[in-house]
């Protein structure tokens, strides 16, 4: 095969060894890819998408069948009882914010059942020095988090003890910045049946982002009372160009469509401009999409095994998300990384990315994505806070060529900024 990009001969023949090591895993993702296929096809199918459905509307939206039939896809697919699917949800936090004011009320207490959450989740729950800023704690919702066991997994003895009285319990399925590992359905089957062993009543609340259709299942299928995640990660398959969604029980879902509009009007009201094309289509392709994200993973991890770094996932490992952590040891070599992910972007491959103080983290962030649709994660990018482990997110790829070829390019800018020999 003619040498496109001009990759150095050893990390060529290299890069050929991991994918072929990789061949197993592709199988069971292909499996995985087909059976998801199906159930998103079936929904299309059982609930009627018509020509009519790509339309969309303006003003107030009443009536607008394009929007109330993704709902009514969604929800099919992923397990849920109903859903509430909206190009105005602004991100997967605006989701998840829906979903906490929409089910919480003053007085209730809130427990992260998984740890510390991602941290822009850290300004709606409320911290110090911010009171009066219209956090939950301004409303009176209590919050508190379990943490961990050393090994990263939910300690389900803490789960039973500090899920007693609560009225929500919150689960991560994605690791964020940190290195634990990214909770499998089962192993948030296993949290959930904790929290409820102590407190029947609970509702438990799931951020699924990054993890729609990794699985054969959902963690509605395993007890979850809501999954919350972003048109811009798996869901929206590469095509969505914003939104999100929050789906399960519909009595929750009626809720949060009552906080995201108001009261009285909820879901009923809320036009979808030229969105519904987009979100039916990239749902349609997303279990394709999601398999393309998940080859190009696994194939960095494997041919950053094999040039000597730690990864975790390891490539080996079963997947409950898109995301890969790769530790690159120092700042050298995780700035090489994303500068060679940028160049393998499709968009803005010419652009030079720097840490900055991105809103809503602590620490100065990396970002490579050169993306049709900015910040989208289901496209191939690396992130990173410039810390100490100075590992880097990668995450995307919604084509495995095109995702292989951006891995390779990072690798060949590591090489030739002296970063690793071969």
């Amino acid at each position: 095969m003619e040498n496109i990009f001009g990759i150095d001969d050893k990390l060529l023949a290299l890069a050929a060894q991991a994918e072929e090591e990789c061949r197993d895993s592709f199988a069971n993702i292909d499996r995985i890819a087909d059976l998801n296929g199906q159930k998103v096809l079936k929904a299309f199918i059982d609930n009627r998408v018509s020509e009519g459905c790509l339309k969309g509307t303006t003003g107030y939206g009443y009536g607008d069948i394009g929007r109330d039939t993704a709902d009514k896809v969604f929800a099919q697919a992923l397990g849920g009882e109903d859903a509430i699917v909206r190009h105005n949800f602004v991100n997967g936090t605006h989701a998840l914010s829906t979903a906490l004011f929409g089910i919480l009320r003053p007085n209730d207490e809130l427990v992260f059942l998984t740890g510390a959450p991602y941290d822009t989740l850290e300004g709606v729950v409320g911290k110090d020095g911010d009171e009066g800023s219209g956090s939950l704690r301004d409303f009176g919702i209590r919050s508190s988090i379990i943490e961990l066991k050393a090994d990263g997994t939910p300690d389900l003895d803490a789960i039973k003890s500090g899920a007693k009285g609560a009225k929500v319990g919150y689960i991560q399925r994605s690791r964020g910045y940190s290195l634990r590992p990214s909770f499998t359905v089962d192993v948030i089957a296993e949290a959930i049946k904790a929290a409820r062993e102590a407190n029947p009543d609970i509702i438990i609340l799931t951020d699924n982002c990054y993890g729609e259709f990794v699985e054969e299942k959902e963690p509605l299928a395993v007890g979850a009372d809501l999954i919350v995640g972003s048109l811009i990660k798996n869901p929206g398959g590469g095509i969505a160009s914003t939104g999100g969604y929050i789906c399960g029980r519909a009595d929750l879902v009626e809720k949060c469509a009552d906080r995201l509009t108001c009261v009285g009007m909820g879901k009923e009201v809320g036009c979808s401009l030229n969105m519904n094309r987009e979100i039916l289509m990239g749902f349609f392709f997303c279990p394709q999409t999601v398999a393309n994200a998940l080859k190009t993973s696994v194939f960095a991890c494997r041919l950053f095994e094999k040039l000597g770094y730690k990864t975790l996932p390891e490539s080996g490992e079963k997947r409950t998300d898109i995301i890969a952590s790769i530790l690159l040891e120092n700042e050298k070599n995780l700035t090489a990384f994303c500068k060679g992910i940028q160049k393998g972007s499709p968009v803005d491959s010419y652009v030079t990315p720097e840490a900055w103080d991105m809103p809503g983290y602590e620490s100065k962030v990396i970002m490579a994505a050169g993306a049709f649709t900015m910040g989208a994660s289901i496209e191939l990018s690396a992130d990173a806070p410039i810390r100490e482990p100075y590992a880097v997110w990668l995450q995307g790829g919604i084509t495995y060529p095109s995702g292989k070829a951006g891995i390779m390019l990072a690798a060949q800018e590591m090489l030739d900024e002296g970063n690793i020999t071969l």
